[in-house]
């Protein structure tokens, strides 16, 4: 007998906790040819700005150890025409989507937000509000308490259903930006963007990417993410997405007992895209054997003893 992979995200009811992270398989639709995609429990699309946005110059991508460095600086064929070209198709493979937004200015967030609300496929919202690879915006809002409340609070002015903050783990406590996150209206939070890192060549002695630094994802900073989760998890009610270093169903289970509600997959699906077979049958399998009949019974059900944290 199979137990129960539900979880809820605010009104957002998903059929099991895994999701794709924004950025890493374009809108959704392009994992089609590895497996049936209306298997996740929500594809996030790639950050959608007003304007299509053609992003930072090349090179803008490479490989380092344990993970990978990206500057893809929000990429994006804009709000309408992921609306015109992509929604339908993520609706016929039986998708559950959520549109990660992105902009420069609060009020872009908003004009984002009022295009999207009303829109049946679209079952919420995740604000970027720390992308660590464009000049304006992004991390420069993320790191700014009272910017991400504002604009988590605009937004959820005009838009009624599932809203998601993305936090940046660049901040000292990140615990502090998930409560204004929440005290703002927001549903949920995504635990984390991406980490400032650099690589150099050491023969030319030139950045491997363009724009010297960019985000650090990959399994190398799981251990610094599920710190963070379970930090925010022990700040705010409200539930925690875990994004960072998923590559197998252990890491999930470890990321759902440290308090996470659900996990996105990144980095994992350059190599693996059809990673999330494997995950979630591991996760079941794992389910069945501990005799838990609902994934409610694993969501934060770490045993530790909090005072014995030297920084909490």
């Amino acid at each position: 007998m199979n137990s129960d992979l539900t979880v809820e995200i605010g009104s957002l009811h998903l059929k099991n906790p895994l999701m794709t992270a924004s950025g890493t398989c374009g809108y959704g639709d392009e994992l089609e040819d590895y497996f049936p995609i209306s298997r996740l429990g929500a594809i996030v699309s790639k950050s959608l700005t007003l304007k299509p946005k053609k992003g930072n110059e090349p090179p803008r991508i490479t490989e380092v150890s344990c993970g990978m460095l990206n500057s893809i600086g929000l990429a994006n064929i804009g709000v309408q025409r992921f609306i015109s070209d992509k929604l339908p198709v993520l609706k016929r493979l039986g998708a559950e989507v959520i549109v990660n937004i992105a902009a420069k200015r609060a009020d872009d967030y908003v004009s984002l937000a009022e295009i999207v609300a009303g829109l049946p496929e679209v079952k919420g919202l995740e604000l970027n509000l720390s992308c660590p690879n464009v000049k304006e915006g992004g991390l420069e809002f993320g790191s700014d308490i009272a910017a991400l409340g504002r604009i988590t609070d605009l937004v959820r002015r005009v838009y009624p259903e599932v809203l998601i903050v993305k936090l940046t783990p660049n901040v000292a406590r990140i615990g502090e930006f998930a409560k204004a996150a929440e005290g703002a209206g927001a549903n949920g939070v995504t635990v984390a963007n991406t980490y400032v890192g650099m690589a150099v060549d050491i023969y030319r002695r030139t950045p491997k990417i363009r724009s010297i630094t960019g985000g650090f994802s990959g399994p190398a900073i799981k251990p610094l993410t599920m710190a963070k989760v379970f930090e925010v998890h022990n700040a705010v009610k409200i539930p925690v997405i875990a994004s960072g270093g998923v590559f197998g169903w252990q890491d999930a289970v470890e990321y759902l007992i440290a308090g996470a509600t659900a996990v996105e997959l990144g980095t994992v699906l350059f190599r693996i895209p059809d990673a999330s077979t494997g995950i979630l049958d591991g996760i079941q399998s794992y389910m069945v054997r501990e005799g838990l009949e609902s994934l409610r019974e694993l969501i934060g059900s770490l045993k530790a003893n909090l005072d014995r944290m030297p920084h909490k």
